[in-house]
């Protein structure tokens, strides 16, 4: 009955790379399916994993150098370059994400993406055409200031003097001079992948919705929202922005702002799954398989909002396969996912979260096991059965 299973899981922040997820699910098929044919797919979202994932799936290879990293120290980082030759892809997790700021230092008013734009400078270096810059994971809410002052602009103060990094120094932002950007920027194709729904000001600014993630406190939280409004209103006058909303336009507020400032530099904001996902023929691999399986560390009302399973299951729908997702975490909104037939949660039990991080791909494993011999047990049954005098339960709880 499943003779093919497409495996397709993002990664769990902090705890799985989707290359780990995609080998942990594995596993746990292999245990009630030992003859199915399984084709891993790791997906990435423009965050941790991207440019390894895209330069693997298209033979091409990682160029490693050292870079600033989100707290300022100096780091080892990297970029790829996907097999065209034409192309380099800059993840900015590599170099600013949140798994790289200590638990001890999760200030998002302090930390820098300034890395990011070393490594675009770096790819420039390469001679390439095109620089696709991956968002998502990020650890940082400068709105890529510190992206822009690695490539040349000048961030100044009333006063005439250099901002330092972070988001909390954009309150005291009072011009940009542009005249000392890279002169390379003008000839690449700079495109970023990021989630359209995220946004840089409002009450759905990307300070509002995720700085707490990243440990800022309320007060902090309106701090960087206020800097915020004040880097996208220097940005748009200053870089004569005039064809993009820098405050609220889809993808501006993509890896704490990020989006914003390289949108300022000319780049285009295109939804993340679009750019990524056909280096990997995911839709001619989705219409071979008898079940799809994904996975992502929270499946709640957030995830049709441009996360991975709600992408894999619309995708899926379109030719008609059943879609199984697992979860670390199941909230509000899990059983709304478009496209989702069955879900589970992998704690077989209330545990601490450092304990379920460790424990994670032993987690994943079991759950998917248990997961598919309840889908077995259920292809079983006659189609007239009922269980416990209801209709057949359309989720895996």
């Amino acid at each position: 009955m499943l003779s093919r299973v497409v495996v397709a899981p993002s990664g769990f922040k902090e705890s799985l790379s989707a290359q780990a997820a995609a080998d942990a699910i594995a596993d746990g098929v292999r245990r009630v399916l030992p003859d199915a044919v399984l084709d891993l797919i790791p997906l990435v979202d423009g965050g941790e994993g991207t440019a390894t994932a895209l330069a693997a799936a298209t033979d091409g290879r990682l160029v490693a150098l050292p870079a600033t990293g989100p707290v300022g120290e100096r780091i080892g980082s990297h970029f790829a370059l996907l097999g065209s030759r034409d192309t380099a892809v800059v993840e900015m997790a590599a170099v600013a994400g949140l798994s790289l700021v200590p638990r001890a230092l999760r200030d998002p008013g302090a930390t820098t993406t300034y890395g990011v734009g070393e490594l675009i400078r770096a790819a420039l270096d390469t001679g390439v055409r095109r620089i696709l810059i991956g968002c998502g994971d990020s650890g940082t809410s400068d709105g890529g200031a510190g992206a822009l002052q690695a490539l040349g602009a000048r961030l100044l103060d009333a006063y005439g003097f250099e901002l330092p990094h972070g988001g909390r120094e954009l309150t005291r932002l009072a011009r940009i001079a542009p005249s000392g950007l890279d002169p390379r920027l003008r000839d690449v194709d700079l495109l970023v992948a990021c989630n359209p729904y995220n946004v840089l000001c409002g009450e759905r600014g990307v300070a509002r919705v995720f700085g707490p993630q990243k440990g800022a406190t309320p007060a902090q939280v309106e701090e960087l929202s206020a800097g915020l409004e004040n880097w996208a209103r220097v940005l748009t006058r200053d870089l004569g922005v005039l064809d993009t909303d820098l405050y609220g336009g889809p993808g501006t507020g993509a890896s704490g702002g990020l989006g914003a400032g390289l949108a300022a530099l000319g780049a285009r904001l295109l939804p993340r799954f679009d750019v990524l996902l056909d280096h990997l023929d995911l839709d001619a691999r989705l219409a071979r398989a008898d079940l799809v399986v994904t996975a992502e560390g929270a499946l709640d009302h957030q995830t049709p909002h441009g996360k991975v399973p709600a992408e894999v299951a619309r995708r899926a729908k379109l030719y008609g396969r059943p879609v199984l997702v697992l979860a670390g975490t199941l909230s509000e909104g899990a059983r709304d996912v478009p496209g989702v037939d069955a879900f589970s949660g992998i704690l077989p039990a209330p545990m601490a979260l450092a304990e379920a991080l460790v424990r994670a791909s032993e987690l994943l494993t079991d759950a998917t096991e248990r997961a598919l011999r309840m889908i077995l047990l259920g292809a079983r049954l006659p189609a007239h059965a009922e269980v416990s005098g209801t209709q057949r339960p359309s989720s895996v709880r």
